[in-house]
């Protein structure tokens, strides 16, 4: 620790703090531009200056210079720091004047108005006129893609944008050429970015010459109303902000979660918004002489239990989509029960991950913040800049904290790091376990090794024994103890957590999703799009959900639902954390949240269920699932359910591990529905020619 006063005021701090960090400790409010706390310092801006006691005559870049840099007074005075003397205010008015220089006069219609730093600086710590009558600077807009837009005008090159791309994103896509007048920030070539994390590089610039392509111009912040809540396009659980005006979603933007996201989201994440608006169900639909017509909501509940009663509760099954929160789960699993079915399921993909090999056999153990204190890893049959874009960002930031060796069963994809391939399939897995590969001693001399396992690697036929084999390993390597579990598994769908915990998986003689298929007489959709429709045969399908998607098309009912910017539910991501989604709007038309929807349709049934509200759903919820009730907190699996595993450890197939995930950018419903992820989706597939506009 280091002792030494800000303004007067003695504080102490950790010796590798910088004046900014030392000074933000005593309460001094300190401007920057190039600062960040995630990016490496730059040193560009300037803006951050202040007097440095007994220094030099000038003063001094405050994130650039550590407490450990600074000398005590002749006798043993504590050194001095000064971040409100004429020196440092007449300092940063003459920073401030330069960056103007040649920045835009374009306030009033900037599309940064109301959120920058560069105008609301100028305000605290500019002056009031200009000194230079010179034509300012131009700069030719660069296309970097659908994504965001360029105004490099404005540009005062911090190089934040090039220092995310570069150190979290981990691609180089952004870099600043030329010198003096000249310098400009570019992708070199004006090809579109393609990192799935690229649009963060607009919460992180300073000054608006990044901004959001889709967003431009659609609203000015202070005309929004503001919302936290949680994502659901993985099973990550990315703390959001949804930001509405009226009934409509405008843009989803990061909050900071250190335990999750940190301060990123995913693309996908960000700009899925205008999928909220297209293709959705607001009208319940009755599918008469073999076309979807519209229908009142008594007409559709009176067709469903017209098919209800022409059957037994053994024909009767549901399915829980990727994106269904727990509590519609819950009145749906209640509502099946009833009437006398165990088929029921919430697994699409066919993973094998079944609740009652316990907690621990299906979460990720080690957590997302706990990536940060392992020191060797082995992925199988995973991707997850695809599959989990933030949680891999996590992944490469302790890759680039030290020695971290990473090896990889699976696709040789480009991860943004580095990683020995030890083979494609169950094959090199069944090597590693007879010590017949070299990274087996990696993981064995590690201290806290970790093992992430994929649904590439679980949906198999083979998924459960590839399960057993990758515990079984993991014992072995001692990657599983009282005081590490290191044993990891990577969710791709956000519901899927929450009905293992659940239990909504086929009871005792009950059918899975893939024995439904052909073999009912009714079945429930709740948001399931991700199924071959085919498969289904001559059942009576009902789908519950927000958009016109694969499950609608199939259907003989369509129930309108609530998208998860709509109602307000609970989710439980891949580590196991209960989290809470809030609605920030309402969902169109006739449409309904989705519990509302089966409590509504159970009374039709004749089996009524035991609430009335939201607010009673959950009483009854937490006092079947206490874990539910405990918001932000992970319920831990014991290690010895881990261990346990190792008895499913059986014969492998050698064909190929491969990720689930074919389209980052077209997962789900609401993916498939927005015409940005679209165009995305179509220059990642190298359909749309990557060219300036």
């Amino acid at each position: 620790m280091a002792r030494l006063k800000v303004d007067g005021l003695e504080i102490e701090v950790p010796d590798h703090y910088t004046l900014l960090q030392a000074a933000e400790e005593a309460g001094a409010e300190v401007p920057r531009f190039c600062f960040h706390e995630r990016l490496s310092i730059a040193g560009n801006c300037r803006m951050c200056l202040v007097e440095v006691k007994g220094g030099p005559p000038k003063p001094q870049a405050s994130c650039a210079m550590g407490v450990r840099d600074l000398r005590p007074g002749p006798n043993g005075e504590l050194p001095e720091v000064f971040t409100k003397t004429p020196m440092v205010k007449k300092a940063r008015e003459g920073v401030m004047e330069f960056l103007l220089i040649n920045h835009p006069l374009d306030c009033p219609i900037c599309d940064q108005g109301g959120e920058c730093d560069l105008q609301d600086q100028a305000m605290a710590y500019g002056v009031d006129s200009s000194r230079f009558h010179e034509n300012k600077r131009a700069v030719e807009d660069k296309y970097i893609g659908p994504l965001v837009k360029t105004i490099m005008n404005r540009c005062i090159h911090c190089t934040r944008c090039v220092r995310f791309t570069t150190e979290v994103a981990g691609i180089s896509e952004l870099g600043l050429i030329g010198r003096g007048e000249d310098a400009e920030i570019t992708t070199y070539l004006e090809n579109a970015m393609t990192s799935e994390l690229q649009g963060n590089v607009i919460d992180l610039c300073p000054v608006g010459a990044l901004t959001s392509r889709p967003y431009a111009f659609q609203a000015r912040p202070w005309e929004l109303g503001k919302t936290q809540s949680i994502d659901v396009m993985d099973a990550v659980g990315s703390a959001i902000r949804v930001d509405t005006r009226g009934r409509e979603v405008m843009r989803i933007m990061p909050i900071t979660n250190e335990a999750v996201n940190e301060e990123w989201i995913s693309d996908k994440t960000r700009f899925i918004w205008d999928g909220l608006r297209t293709q959705r169900l607001d009208r319940p639909y009755v599918r008469r002489d073999g076309r979807l017509q519209p229908a009142t909501w008594n007409e559709a509940f009176a067709t469903i239990a017209g098919a209800v009663k022409q059957t037994s509760g053994d024909r009767i099954g549901a399915i829980a989509g990727d994106l269904a929160s727990v509590e519609e789960m819950y009145a749906l699993m209640k509502l099946m029960f009833s009437l006398g079915s165990v088929n029921i399921d919430c697994r699409q993909d066919g993973t094998k991950l079944h609740p009652s090999l316990g907690r621990a056999s299906y979460i990720f153990n080690p957590t997302i913040e706990g990536i940060e204190d392992a020191d060797a890893l082995l992925i199988i049959g995973a991707n997850p800049r695809i599959e989990a874009a933030v949680l891999n960002a996590r992944i490469r930031k302790r890759w680039r904290a030290g020695p971290f060796p990473i090896g990889v069963i699976g696709e040789a994809t480009e991860l943004r790091y580095e990683y020995t391939n030890l083979g494609a399939g169950a094959d090199s897995l069944q090597a590693l376990i007879d010590g017949r590969s070299d990274f087996l001693n990696v993981l064995k001399t590690a201290q806290r090794p970790m093992i992430i396992i994929g649904q590439g690697a679980l949906t198999r036929a083979d998924g459960l024994s590839v399960l057993g084999n990758a515990a079984k390993l993991a014992s072995a390597v001692g990657a599983v103890s009282d005081e590490w579990n290191g044993f990891a598994v990577l969710h791709t769908a956000a519901s899927r957590v929450g009905g293992l915990d659940l239990g909504f998986v086929p009871g005792e003689g009950g059918k899975d999703v893939a024995g439904m298929m052909g073999n009912l007489d009714v079945l429930f959709l709740l948001g399931a799009d991700e199924l071959n429709m085919d498969r289904i045969g001559n059942a009576f399908t009902v789908y519950i959900g927000s958009h016109g998607d694969n499950g609608a098309h199939r259907a003989d009912v369509i129930l309108p639902g609530a998208a998860y910017t709509e109602k307000s539910g609970t989710y439980v991501n891949t580590e196991g954390r209960v989290q809470m989604g809030n609605r920030a709007g309402f969902a169109p038309g006739d449409a309904r949240e989705d519990w509302a929807i089966i409590r509504a349709l159970s009374e039709v049934l004749g089996q009524k269920l035991p609430f009335d509200s939201l607010a009673q759903l959950r009483a009854k919820l937490y006092a079947d699932y206490p874990h539910f009730a405990a918001l932000d907190a992970i319920a831990p699996g014991a290690a010895a359910e881990v261990q346990g595993l190792a008895a499913y450890a059986g014969a492998l197939d050698s064909t190929a591990f491969v990720s689930t995930i074919s389209d980052f950018y077209l997962t789900n419903a609401i993916a498939r529905a927005s015409a940005v992820m679209a165009e995305c989706s179509a220059l990642a597939r190298g359909e749309i020619k990557q060219a300036a506009e």
